[in-house]
């Protein structure tokens, strides 16, 4: 298998060759799959400090629909999708419009290669797939909504809630939450609870008519995965990394990636020119296919 140094090293000696290199091991992925395959890979882990702006830019938003289609475009459906994904999440609602578009053109028959991380909306992708890939080192993350992508909304509503409470109790309190509760500005707990509810519905929606179609218990397996992953209280961190195992504890269709050896070493290779990429060619986020039609993000 090549390794990371082997990697860049060839890169090296044969100049930028990033973009050849993303190819041919895209392409190794394809020859062992059967299928389609298309890179969604963000940089996020490797970029140096950046303003909140150019922040929002390695994160999932509208802009990756027009790579997508890009990238998707002509591809035969009856190969199915393969997606190698990487990627800290981003926008919920873009993150809808791609899972829809995804299934409009595939069904269901989409696999989410998750080679390193798929956080948050990238879980929510994640789940919209028949299975999911993933190797020792790989991640899910919880996909509870951030209001302006910090405050987890699940705390926002849960610390109003907390306030009413004490405050009934105790009336004297309310000096003390004055200055925390001020801080919210007028309907943000609305607009927390909202966003709870769109994220649990796309979720839901996606694992009934992919992951769990046809099971008589579909939508008891899809409530217990959404609770589980949409919920702060539980997971304790919107950052927390879920490895495989606890995955499929959750009752997510997990096929281990070690157990084709081939597409281990293709993926994995994949990833690392990835890296490389974001690394040493000032990409911000690589959108690709097997076939060599890319939409990268650069500096």
């Amino acid at each position: 298998m090549p390794t990371w140094q082997s990697i860049a090293r060839d890169i090296a000696l044969h100049g930028d060759a990033h973009a050849a290199a993303r190819q041919g091991y895209a392409q190794a992925v394809h020859r062992a799959s059967g299928r389609n395959v298309v890179v969604y890979a963000s940089g996020w882990l490797h970029a140096p400090p950046v303003d909140d702006r150019r922040r929002g830019l390695f994160a999932v938003g509208d802009t990756d629909k027009t790579g997508l289609m890009s990238v998707l475009r002509g591809l035969d459906p009856a190969l199915g999708l393969d997606l190698v994904l990487h990627t800290p999440g981003g926008d919920i609602t873009a993150t809808e419009s791609i899972i829809v578009y995804m299934r409009n053109l595939f069904g269901t028959n989409i696999r989410v290669i998750v080679p390193q991380l798929a956080m948050s909306a990238g879980t929510m992708i994640a789940c919209a797939a028949r299975e999911i890939v993933m190797g020792r080192q790989s991640n899910l993350g919880p996909f509870d909504p951030q209001m302006g992508g910090v405050i987890p909304a699940q705390a926002i509503r849960e610390e109003f809630a907390r306030a009413g409470r004490e405050i009934a109790a105790e009336p004297a309190l309310a000096e003390l939450w004055r200055p925390i509760l001020a801080q919210y500005g007028p309907g943000l707990v609305v607009r927390s609870e909202r966003a709870i509810e769109m994220a649990d519905e796309i979720a839901l929606a996606s694992l009934i008519s992919g992951m769990f179609a046809g099971g008589p218990d579909a939508e008891a397996r899809a409530q217990t995965v959404v609770k589980a992953l949409g919920s702060f209280a539980t997971t304790k961190a919107h950052g927390r990394h879920l490895e495989r195992g606890t995955a499929r504890t959750l009752g997510l269709e997990i096929v281990d990636l070690e157990s084709d050896a081939a597409l281990e070493e293709a993926v994995l290779s994949l990833h690392y020119a990835c890296v490389l990429s974001f690394q040493q060619a000032g990409v911000l986020k690589i959108i690709e296919n097997h076939l060599g039609e890319s939409y990268p993000l650069t500096a």
